[in-house]
């Protein structure tokens, strides 16, 4: 059985617009702005078959909800349940963050360091625990869901806030250690989710696009800190074209890899650039040099350590040529990549040590205000997305990364706060919202290998 779950967020609210906390509270709704953003919203997914709608029952995200179904000009009916409810913060809710500083100073530091710990009393005087509570509303949501669609494959529209769709998500790839900071979503933000499942203990995750905002201006989200990362796999090769195995063979970008780097270009020209980063091999070196077209008089600094896994007898091979030789530790590789030692070539453990030591290199050489971009491969971003989303290197195959596609990193500026993913392989300047580039196009909820 399989799911492809889309979650938008609502868009730009009265309270939003003010700056105040929401919760549960009703009293907030959808501002001009974002009537608009739904709009493009429903207009990014109206080519996307939609078997079955979810929304929250509150204003901001049923009007987010109605105005999509128009633009998607779709005879489906919504269904609106409680389990979709925005997170709980009883007396916060309709404060500004000013207000919440002068009024619960304590509470206020735990919920920027450790949310899921925050405790809050009721108006009754009951204390209980916003985020852990949420995170079970979640789980209850995606389990009724996992039964309500088992035995046939669908997409399916939710329409939330931001904290229960982070926690959705959380849920989905097994709720990593200060997840809920990891994620961010923005006003009628597109995120995607491939699931291939018998229930839901027995469950197969892929994100596929994280927070895509490229329906809206700007089309990426605007930074939250004083050091960005922007993290770009290479464009398309003939290798990946073929289905090819790549790995450490230098093989150069073919001529749609050219026009998909040129694409990141114009997708990224707006966006300030200090310096650039690229593995030391030609296709993510050819790919950062036409980026950086639009970005004249930046050098682009080569590393070693960020060169694509070596998959020793592998490289140039076809997956039907591998399965011939090497069926069980083909197999294994798909199902359980952690425990293979390529022939002659690299495990996953080594690549995500060195990748991290090469990412943490260039985050240690960023200084205040600036924004770098990385240009790498398939494995490597995987592995290092892994890392910032508090997942082990085991979790690849919960990471897409489609050729040109484009993630942002915002570098946490406080100590023991873990990094920010902003936006995760955003494809729409591709050709679409639903990645389709060679290496991205799989069979749908299906655990790939990595071509790069």
């Amino acid at each position: 059985m399989t799911l492809r779950l889309i979650f938008v967020r609502h868009g730009l609210s009265s309270f939003n617009k003010e700056g105040r906390i929401q919760g549960r509270n009703d009293l907030s709704t959808l501002t001009r702005e974002g009537q608009l953003q739904a709009e493009a919203a429903g207009k990014t997914i109206s080519s996307i078959p939609i078997d079955a709608i979810y929304s929250s029952p509150l204003q901001r995200a049923s009007e987010t909800t109605k105005i999509i179904i128009k633009q998607h000009q779709s005879e489906l009916q919504a269904t609106y349940t409680d389990e979709l409810l925005e997170v709980d913060l009883g007396p916060w809710s309709g404060l500004t963050k000013n207000e919440i500083k002068n009024q619960f100073p304590e509470e206020l530091s735990i919920w920027q360091k450790e949310p899921k710990e925050l405790t809050i009393n009721r108006d009754d005087g009951s204390k209980f625990q916003p985020i852990k509570e949420l995170l079970s509303q979640a789980e209850n949501f995606l389990k009724s869901l996992f039964d309500a669609h088992s035995g046939s494959n669908k997409t399916i529209l939710i329409v939330a806030h931001n904290a229960i769709l982070r926690c959705l998500i959380l849920k989905l790839i097994n709720e990593p250690s200060k997840g809920f900071r990891r994620l961010k979503l923005d006003n009628t933000s597109i995120s995607i989710c491939n699931i291939n499942f018998n229930d839901w203990k027995d469950r197969q995750v892929q994100i596929q696009c994280l927070n895509n905002v490229a329906h809206l201006n700007p089309t990426i989200p605007k930074k939250r800190s004083k050091k960005r990362i922007i993290l770009v796999r290479h464009g398309e090769t003939d290798w990946n074209k073929q289905g090819r195995f790549q790995g450490q063979i230098d093989i150069p970008l073919n001529k749609n890899g050219k026009s998909q780097a040129k694409a990141a270009s114009e997708f990224l020209k707006t966006n300030i650039l200090q310096k650039a980063f690229s593995s030391s091999l030609s296709r993510p070196k050819e790919t950062a040099q036409i980026i950086l077209n639009e970005h004249p008089g930046i050098e682009i600094s080569l590393k070693d350590n960020l060169i694509e896994i070596g998959h020793g007898k592998w490289e140039g091979k076809l997956e039907s040529e591998i399965k011939t030789d090497w069926p069980d530790l083909l197999q294994t590789w798909k199902i359980s990549p952690e425990k293979v030692q390529m022939p002659e070539g690299e495990n996953i453990k080594e690549v995500s040590t060195r990748s991290i030591t090469g990412w943490n290199e260039i985050c240690q050489d960023l200084k205040n205000d600036e924004t770098a971009l990385v240009v790498a491969h398939d494995a490597v971003n995987k592995t290092i997305l892994c890392h910032l989303l508090g997942l082990m290197p085991s979790n690849i195959w919960m990471i897409k990364q489609g050729n040109g596609g484009v993630t942002v990193i915002d570098l946490s500026d406080n100590e023991g706060q873990p990094d920010q993913i902003t936006c995760l392989n955003i494809t729409s300047h591709l050709g679409g919202i639903i990645d389709s580039t060679a290496a991205g196009a799989c069979l749908l909820y299906t655990s790939p290998s990595p071509r790069d």
